[in-house]
């Protein structure tokens, strides 16, 4: 299947190994970190090692074991990190397991316009009403629900397009499943592009049947959701992993459509 890293809207595809490097922005003898394109899955899949990133990196180092010290959803693009050693791996989990230690930045394009910055505390827990499995609500009465703090702050706004768009910087105090996207939508902002959190959920199972069809362009703004891992800052705990991931092409692109303003630093 064709592989086109900077268009998103196959089901399935192979990362073309001669591009794979231009995807790389920090290795080191422990570490090697990525910028992974929103359209690959981070850990291999039945697709073969070409089908995912961890399998690509095992391509590209020629090692058998690697160890993912963090983790994306396919259509979200930015920082990914992964340890070529179990030491490496385990001085940089045990950092992502304490709170505030590991700071990550996203950059989000959320439908609507948003105002001021918003802080968002409500815990999250498995939609047992939806029909997709995977997705996840809030749900503070429930007691599985997990805690989860997210801070959006507006950067920019849409000029242009006849629909209106914010660029938020997103920060999360929790990690939880899909935490930016339930609680994107809980704002009332959901995130563009967005299948599952979006105008309709039941957009996400077509696309699963059928990939990405002119019915869907006719409803999303954008192939995959708009959401990049931006930075992700290790701290004193893994010093030498202070990351940058510079906003992909099909991003680049949609707020140049719609006239919204991308800082400089994260270009």
């Amino acid at each position: 299947m064709e592989n086109n890293p900077e268009e998103f809207g196959q089901t399935a595809g192979l990362v073309d190994m001669a591009e794979f490097p231009k995807w790389i922005i920090y290795e080191d003898e422990n570490f090697l970190a990525l910028n992974k394109p929103g359209w690959l899955v981070c850990h291999p899949s039945k697709n073969g090692p070409l089908s995912s990133l961890v399998g690509a990196a095992r391509e590209y180092l020629g090692a058998e074991t690697l160890h993912p010290v963090s983790r994306l959803d396919r259509e979200t693009s930015g920082v990914v990190v992964i340890a070529k050693n179990y030491a490496a791996a385990s001085k940089a989990q045990k950092a992502v397991s304490i709170s505030g230690a590991v700071k990550k930045t996203y950059l989000a394009f959320m439908e609507g316009r948003l105002g001021a910055t918003a802080t968002i505390s409500q815990p999250l827990a498995d939609d047992k009403k939806s029909l997709v499995s995977i997705k996840t609500c809030c749900a503070a009465q429930k007691p599985s629900a997990k805690s989860a703090v997210t801070i959006f702050r507006p950067l920019s706004h849409s000029r242009r397009g006849g629909r209106g768009f914010t660029l938020c910087e997103v920060s999360l105090l929790t990690g939880r499943k899909h935490q930016i996207r339930a609680h994107a939508q809980w704002l009332g902002h959901c995130v563009a592009g967005d299948k599952i959190y979006g105008p309709d959920e039941t957009l996400y199972l077509d696309f699963v049947e059928r990939g990405f069809t002119p019915e869907m362009a006719e409803i999303l703004p954008i192939k995959r959701q708009a959401l990049h891992a931006a930075a992700m800052d290790f701290g004193a705990a893994v010093p030498e992993l202070n990351l940058r991931a510079p906003l992909p092409k099909d991003l680049r692109e949609f707020a140049e459509k719609y006239g919204i303003e991308v800082p400089e630093k994260y270009l």
